[in-house]
């Protein structure tokens, strides 16, 4: 076992436990899909959790649904009448996550859609909370800038694999699509004055960014 693998193995250990649902949701997800990795798993399933619980949003935004492990995860710290609205634009998702999503005991909170978040989220006319941006890397810049006029002022959004398993910087993927979107979306974001930021290297790497306030002047 390697050193990252221990640490791993430790810090999964000194967290809290996967729920049972959740660690059968992972595993299936896994066994019957493509890239199961994707899915959000234990750790960043209990930090997204807990982010929830401490911003204590009434409307959370998903792009991505993919197998629904992270949707799960946000509607489990929802408080009563909150609602998780989350979006996968891949149809061939929906007959494996759809099944999971309403079998839960959280099929109340969620809403989910097939469909392309950046053109349908918008015309829910929704002020939303909280952001959790997990869609396809080469657009993530338009899927931020889409998400951003739905963000309350001191809004939160979670963008997940903003280090991109290191390649972000390693030449060796200066041409890969999916490299370029997300340094392309690290640069747009650290540059973007609207909003604090920081980068977590949790996992695959999760930013944390936070739209500011609006200030009024008084004359």
């Amino acid at each position: 076992m390697t050193e990252t693998e221990q640490l791993d193995r430790y810090i999964e250990a000194h967290s809290d436990p996967e729920p049972d649902y959740l660690y059968r949701l992972y595993r299936a997800t896994n066994i019957h899909t493509i890239h199961g990795h994707m899915a959000s798993g234990h750790v960043q399933g209990r930090l997204l959790k807990m982010l929830v619980e401490m911003i204590r949003p009434k409307n959370i935004l998903e792009v991505g649904t993919f197998s629904g492990y992270s949707a799960l995860c946000m509607a489990e710290g929802l408080e009563d009448g909150g609602r998780v609205f989350t979006f996968e634009i891949n149809d061939e998702m929906e007959d494996f996550t759809r099944p999971w999503i309403e079998g839960s005991a959280l099929a109340d909170k969620i809403v989910f859609t097939i469909g392309d978040a950046n053109v349908e989220a918008p015309k829910l006319g929704i002020t939303f909370d909280m952001a959790f941006i997990d869609g396809d890397k080469r657009t993530y810049i338009e899927t931020y800038e889409m998400v951003l006029p739905l963000l309350r002022h001191g809004g939160f959004i979670v963008a997940d694999n903003t280090l991109w398993d290191g390649h972000v910087v390693d030449p060796a993927y200066d041409r890969d699509s999916q490299t370029i979107g997300i340094r392309r979306f690290n640069d747009h974001v650290a540059a973007d004055g609207r909003v604090e930021k920081v980068i977590v290297p949790l996992r695959d790497g999760l930013t944390l960014i936070r739209k500011k306030k609006k200030f009024i002047a008084f004359s």
